[in-house]
């Protein structure tokens, strides 16, 4: 076993990261990292280090054109080569991008994680394997560095993550610089393909890898990368004991119920500063506030609001949400539920005219061969939405929204509260007040007019469209 490897199945044995797995997706984009994790883990399993089987899966983003298809042969014969069962996908990041209105890079991520997702699904594999090293740790901090972080941040990449389907993505060669990897490659005659956009310095991450980082470890210190490694280890470390906390100081002082939490002000106040500042997260995520909105001044306002007695007692945070003193408690509200003024649930008539407040909804089944999914979904009317009829189970129910409301919104693969999504995204207040939920046996088929939920998309398999239209009663 070569040195690097040993490196890896140590680090993988002291991370307990494929205990169990059964079987293990490599994401594999044909890059010197992703090659490096097909061999290293090909070699690993093949010697019983890691007992597992492998499947590779490669996503042609469709952003590169000949070179991406290029890319996908590389990666399909790498596979096939060592005996390794390759699935591959094409992805519409560009669709994706345009319809979410999302920048192409946040775009590719969020697709690429659902696709990975989506694959180890349909071949049951629990684990998910990426081929991030050290060097994408050192990038991740100083990137967060810069745009002000807290521990949370300084923790990087950690060696796992487990999302709420259940599955893990694994990062079994952050104990491995890009250097070693190079290294290992050419020790083992291995080659690998170049994203020559990863040479764009327009996107912050590049600019970091390509000059920021190169400057540092010349001018200050060669070994920055050990350093931030380190420094983001001891960081998760600490992160997650200040996390422990907050959650049993919520058990002990503070009561939930979906649109309002509250916290005894005593007790928040005598909170260590980086507990406090973390529960305070932990109760406003789970209201359904982004925590990219809050900032260290919100945070400073709400242990004030806490501590002294004189403090101005009201406070208006990112999206609606407000904080209040009350007598002894912090108090912490979402935005006022919308739609109090739209009717009962109703049943949609399918096919059919539905009255449903101020609202006209027009359901009818068309014919869908072949299925043009790329027109579908360039349409540009909120109100008007296609769903795969064949995956649609009747009868529909139209609806208010409703505290503790969650779906699947398309796209995505974790089931998410309602209400943290409509923040996420961005919603308008005047576009909440106006939304309303279509449902089928209890599942969110459609947001309107903001997302339709994943599980009755148009695919290319689709024959049949539920054709759903919204208008003015």
């Amino acid at each position: 076993m070569e040195p690097l490897e040993r490196k890896v199945a140590d680090f993988v044995q002291d991370n307990d990261l494929f205990a169990g797995a059964g079987r293990i997706l490599l994401a594999v984009s044909g890059g010197a990292d992703s090659i490096a994790l097909l061999h290293v883990m090909r070699r690993l399993t093949q010697r019983r280090a890691i007992a597992a089987e492998l499947l590779c899966a490669h996503l042609n983003h469709g952003l590169r054109g000949a070179d991406a298809d290029a890319d996908e042969a590389f990666v399909v014969h790498q596979a096939r080569e060592l005996d390794v069962p390759v699935v591959t996908r094409a992805i519409d990041v560009k669709a994706h991008a345009r319809e979410q209105r999302l920048s192409i890079e946040t775009a590719a991520r969020q697709q690429r994680l659902n696709a990975l997702a989506e694959i180890a699904r349909d071949h049951s594999c629990p684990s998910i394997a990426m081929g991030h090293q050290k060097n994408d740790n050192a990038e991740t901090v100083l990137q967060r560095l810069e745009r002000g972080t807290g521990l949370r941040g300084l923790a990087g990449i950690r060696p796992s993550r487990r999302g709420g389907d259940g599955l893990t993505f694994v990062r079994l060669l952050l104990c491995c610089s890009r250097c070693e990897i190079v290294a290992y490659l050419h020790s083992r005659n291995l080659t690998w393909r170049e994203d020559h956009t990863n040479a764009d310095c327009v996107h912050t991450r590049n600019r970091i890898r390509r000059h920021l980082l190169p400057a540092l470890q010349a001018e200050c210190n060669s070994s920055l990368v050990d350093e931030l490694a380190a420094l983001s280890v001891s960081a998760g470390r600490l992160y997650d004991r200040i996390a422990r906390e907050a959650a049993v100081a919520i058990e002990q002082h503070a009561n939930c119920d979906g649109t309002t939490a509250s916290i005894d002000a005593t007790a928040l106040a005598g909170l260590a500063e980086p507990v406090a500042v973390e529960l305070l997260r932990q109760l406003l995520t789970g209201l359904g506030l982004g925590e990219r909105d809050l900032t260290r001044r919100h945070y400073g306002d709400l242990l004030a609001l806490a501590g002294r007695s004189g403090a101005k007692r009201r406070l208006s945070l990112p999206d609606g949400f407000r904080a209040q003193r009350e007598s002894r408690e912090v108090v912490l509200r979402r935005p006022t539920p919308q739609g109090r003024d739209l009717p009962g649930p109703v049943e949609l008539r399918v096919p059919g005219t539905t009255q449903f407040g101020p609202f006209c909804i027009k359901a009818q089944v068309l014919d869908a061969t072949p299925v043009d999914s790329a027109a579908i979904a360039a349409r540009k009317d909120p109100f008007l939405e296609c769903l795969d009829f064949d995956r649609v189970r009747l009868s529909l129910v139209v609806r208010a929204r409703r505290v503790g409301d969650r779906f699947v919104p398309l796209g995505q693969q974790r089931i998410q509260r309602l209400g943290k999504f409509l923040t996420a995204a961005r919603v308008p207040g005047d576009v909440r007040s106006r939304t309303f939920l279509i449902e089928d046996a209890g599942r969110i088929l459609w947001v309107c007019p903001v997302r339709i939920g994943e599980h009755a998309k148009i695919t290319d398999k689709t024959r049949r469209i539920l054709e759903l239209r919204v208008t003015p009663a």
